[in-house]
């Protein structure tokens, strides 16, 4: 089922719709022949890379967080949808974030704050955002490592029931590369 949540909203991202019609036509077309009645969150932000303006929607995800170029990572508290595959003919809100040069977004899968130690306190977006904190001034490159060591600290030898995937951008602002803006 992830594998074609993943085909379904891909293939739609591919063709340039906004990303409130890439989850309801996803979300449509994860409804059919959903027997099992399984659904997916996701989050999606499509970015114009020369003005910094992203398009966003929220389909039952996570919160993303955001860090302004001289500020701190904070949750932004967006408007969610439905989970993906919930019920079939759902809209989607559409909303917009204007990222200038420095700024970063981070997303995750619940299995970050939802991570659990051996007395089965969860890690929580409190803890998430201190940690992103403590890693605001290094290099985006180790910014995932450092982040999953501190989850991992905190778990300890506890087992964890579900997956944790991150992902992290900072925005460079549009940049003249030989005679051209990218």
């Amino acid at each position: 089922f992830m594998m074609r949540s993943k085909t379904a909203i891909k293939g739609l991202a591919e063709t340039g719709k906004s990303p409130s019609d890439i989850f309801e036509k996803a979300n449509d077309t994860l409804c059919e022949g959903n027997d099992a009645d399984m659904f997916v969150t996701a989050w999606i932000g499509i970015i114009d890379l020369t003005t910094g303006k992203m398009q966003c929607a929220n389909a039952g995800h996570e919160y993303p967080a955001i860090k302004h170029k001289d500020g701190e990572w904070e949750l932004l508290k967006d408007k969610h949808g439905l989970a993906l595959a919930a019920m079939e003919g759902m809209p989607f809100a559409e909303y917009e974030v204007q990222l200038e040069e420095g700024d970063k977004i981070f997303v995750y899968t619940d299995g970050v704050p939802e991570a659990i130690n051996e007395a089965e306190e969860q890690f929580g977006t409190d803890e998430m955002l201190r940690a992103l904190n403590a890693a605001k001034t290094i290099n985006m490159a180790d910014t995932l490592p450092f982040i999953r060591k501190r989850v991992a600290g905190f778990v300890g030898e506890a087992d964890q029931f579900d997956d944790i995937t991150m992902m992290c951008f900072e925005y460079k602002g549009s940049q003249t590369v030989h005679g051209k803006e990218s």
